[in-house]
């Protein structure tokens, strides 16, 4: 049996061309039935089975979002087991995680998005770090997605950036003005870090492709110094990117793009931020909806 994850390893890579982390997490998912199935062959696994086997990782405290993931891997996984291996069915077809309460991405108001942003530039790595978060709240993008950026993607012209996204899907992105003067005054600072044949717009002290890990913990530690209320994280950005435009355009199929969600239904979370902020406006200003 070992040979199914080497297998789909490859089917994950080479024909769905999804990226080293997505292959990993799948492969991860896959392990979790292979433990679970234990003395059962996986051709003889049922929905039964499964249905078990999801009700043991809610019992462990997995949510509803983290279900339905590996649900989603598991069902890819029987379907290359179906054409490749010859079984006869996928037991995971129909199956539904349990469902978890939906919570709002957290996200930062506009003044709280300039403080955050007002970094003194006396460092080369704090004239790198604001480039980083100028462009992720600028262009709303993943932290995959900005790590793994190449110089060239930007295009100072036509101000927008080259994004390759889950399931390596390219997008065009618009990049604001502030964000533009950000990255050249970082290009500078990169002339004296890039080695020959460096391609990744962002670099740690080393010259080499800052990694996501880094990312994360200068945004925490930018967070901290500049006197933030709450917990900031890449995805905050992204959050607040979303819905910043949401609230100013109204165009949910434009944020959909940008954002690049397969479904408008993810991107539809945001308006419920929107319905959020308009519902504090309504109660701050309408003489009927104060409280005596």
């Amino acid at each position: 049996m070992s040979f199914y994850p080497e297998g789909y390893l490859s089917h994950l890579r080479d024909e769905r061309r999804l990226s080293p982390l997505t292959c990993e997490s799948y492969l991860r998912d896959v392990r979790v039935l292979i433990e679970l199935s234990g003395e059962v062959p996986l051709a003889d696994l049922n929905i039964h089975h499964l249905r078990h086997f999801i009700s043991r990782l809610h019992a462990r405290g997995l949510g509803g979002r983290s279900l339905a993931r590996m649900l989603s891997a598991w069902r890819n996984f029987f379907n290359y087991l179906v054409r490749d291996h010859g079984y006869v069915h996928n037991p995971a077809t129909g199956l539904r995680p349990p469902k978890s309460p939906r919570t709002l991405p957290d996200a930062l108001s506009p003044d709280e998005v300039g403080h955050f942003l007002a970094i003194a530039e006396d460092d080369p790595l704090a004239i790198r770090d604001k480039a980083m978060f100028e462009l992720f709240y600028s262009s709303g993008l993943r932290l995959s997605e900005l790590r793994n950026l190449a110089r060239s993607d930007i295009d100072f012209t036509e101000e927008t950036v080259r994004v390759t996204g889950k399931g390596n899907k390219t997008r065009i992105v618009p990049v604001g003005r502030m964000a533009i003067s950000a990255i050249v005054q970082w290009l500078e600072v990169r002339k004296g870090l890039a080695g020959n044949g460096e391609r990744n717009l962002f670099l740690n002290r080393n010259g080499r492709p800052i990694s996501q890990r880094a990312i994360q913990y200068r945004i925490e530690a930018w967070g901290v110094k500049q006197g933030m209320p709450g917990h900031v994280h890449p995805h905050m950005l992204r959050h607040s990117f979303a819905s910043h435009v949401l609230q100013s355009s109204g165009d949910l199929r434009a944020v959909q793009e940008m954002l690049g969600h397969v479904s408008i239904s993810t991107t539809q979370v945001y308006t419920h931020l929107d319905f959020q902020h308009l519902a504090k406006v309504y109660d701050a200003a309408h003489p009927r909806s104060k409280k005596k």
